[in-house]
């Protein structure tokens, strides 16, 4: 792990870069193993995941096949996890500014917006509108008639209930985030321990009620499949729910004590809570349609049908807890980080988190997410931009630069451009942008079955052709700064 001197880091800061996204000093470098293993434990449990998983049986899936499915997301993202956080490890920098090494500093602009305005701000808007949806439930349990308030209201499609609702978690959200990380260290801490004890005891209550293990895994769907192009599919759209993480992940790995705390530690932390995940999500989603014969494995309407107000209330709430969760670390930090690293005299981290929200808002949520189809969409316009990003910045870490970074080319002096002549890496740009039509392009041209599989796998296609294409074409950039074998601005 390199160490960035306190001198470079007070250079760059006299450039005009903000705190937020300076090199992290040794003293600054407080996360463990432990940190990493417990940062996505509660976050895994979110409604949003179960919604995904939900589509997996309305696709076809069989019990084992879902399984299955669950665990290969969870050791793809558990790779990425490791591969796209050893940079931000190994030299204390974030998101945001590693994107400057892999797509020059001005052409660093267009994935920043991708994932950080475009990605940020569609994730946001969609965890919170269904988070939303439970709260309507939780009022109700409380106020039995919360849903007859103000009848015939219509806001853009929005009832006045939901968007109480909505404004209730909106506020929370925004308000746990604006409290720093400290804060957010402690949320993700102890609040994975009261999500699993919950939602343990709800997947054991709908096991008990479908007669057992048995009968769950003897579960065949309405349109059971074998189809491997599915199988792949529903993999890919649940790796797509922790795209944006994966991305990202030097924003949280820059903060490692040592190399290998989250080498270690996330790995661990995924596939732990996705063994249980797994259990639970298939004992909640099955037990409940075995015994109730819940419509389209709606995750909320089976945690309904437990009957008990209070352990509803609860359940859901603890549902609520991972969602936000998820929402502050995967969305809202990352979101702030990129335009503070882009607009920098505008914006800090938590500011720019407030516009992504209200953007988040702007976008009308509630119309994206009303039924599987529409999810599966999400996913595949989300993963053909995470994808393509991953790809090429794994192929310019590990194959063009050999892991070795120069930060001297990454904080510059207001108008210097850096390693490529324009400020843009042409190549990498220019993947990107092909990378990503081509695996939008088969929800547009569905009777191309080629371009329509790719589609369907949107993130694992996109990472695949974006990484293949950029280690094929990186030697075509034409660079101003040779490379030295160790970078400037370390001891």
């Amino acid at each position: 792990m390199e160490q960035v001197n306190n001198r470079s880091i007070e250079e760059f800061k006299s450039y005009g870069y903000a705190e937020d996204i300076l090199p992290k000093s040794p003293d600054k470098r407080d996360w463990g193993i432990f940190n990493y293993i417990t940062v996505w434990m509660g976050a895994v449990h979110n409604l949003m995941s179960y919604m995904t998983v939900a589509g997996f049986f309305v696709l076809g899936l069989s019990v084992p096949q879902v399984l299955w499915a669950v665990m290969t997301a969870a050791i793809i993202v558990s790779i990425g996890y490791v591969l796209n956080g050893y940079a931000g490890t190994k030299y204390g920098i974030g998101y945001s500014m590693l994107l400057r090494s892999s797509f020059g500093v001005k052409g660093s602009v267009l994935p920043a917006i991708c994932r950080g305005l475009i990605a940020g701000v569609v994730f946001f808007g969609t965890k919170t509108i269904i988070g939303a949806q439970s709260f309507n439930v939780i009022f109700t349990k409380i106020f039995p008639s919360y849903m007859d308030m103000v009848p015939g209201f219509n806001f853009i499609g929005l009832d006045f209930p939901t968007m109480i609702s909505y404004i209730f978690l909106w506020v929370l959200t925004v308000g746990l985030f604006l409290g720093g990380m400290e804060i957010l260290s402690l949320f993700s801490k102890w609040s994975s321990p009261i999500i699993y004890i919950f939602i343990v005891g709800a997947a054991i209550w709908a096991i008990s009620v479908a007669g057992g293990f048995g009968p769950i895994f003897d579960y065949v769907p309405a349109e059971p499949t074998s189809s491997p192009l599915v199988f792949i599919a529903c993999v890919s759209a649940l790796v797509s729910n922790w795209g944006g993480p994966v991305v990202n992940i030097a924003d949280l790995t820059q903060r490692a004590k040592t190399d290998k705390a989250p080498a270690i530690g996330l790995p661990i932390g995924m596939l732990a809570s996705y063994i249980l995940f797994g259990i639970t999500s298939v004992g909640l989603l099955v037990g409940t349609q075995i015994a109730f014969g819940v419509e389209g494995f709606n995750i909320v309407a089976a945690i309904d049908q437990i009957g008990n107000p209070f352990i509803v209330i609860v359940l859901l709430l603890t549902l609520n807890i991972a969602s936000t969760s998820y929402v502050v670390f995967g969305n809202l930090l990352p979101s702030g980080l990129q335009m503070t690293a882009l607009f920098p005299k505008l914006f800090n981290v938590k500011t720019a988190a407030i516009l992504t929200a209200i953007i988040g808002t702007m976008i009308l949520p509630w119309k994206l997410v009303n039924g599987t189809q529409a999810l599966y969409m999400f996913y595949s316009f989300i993963g053909s931009m995470y994808g393509p990003i991953t790809g090429i910045m794994l192929a310019s870490f590990f194959l063009e630069r050999k892991r070795k970074l120069d930060l001297s080319t990454i904080y510059l002096k207001k108008g210097d451009n850096g390693e490529y002549k324009s400020g843009y890496n042409v190549v990498a740009c220019a993947v990107l942008v092909i990378s990503f039509f081509i695996t939008l392009s088969g929800a547009i041209f569905k009777d191309v079955a080629v371009l329509a599989a790719i589609s369907k796998s949107a993130f694992l296609s996109g990472l695949i052709i974006s990484g293949v294409l950029y280690a094929l074409t990186y030697r075509l950039n034409k660079q101003t700064i040779v490379h030295t074998d160790e970078p400037i601005t370390t001891v």
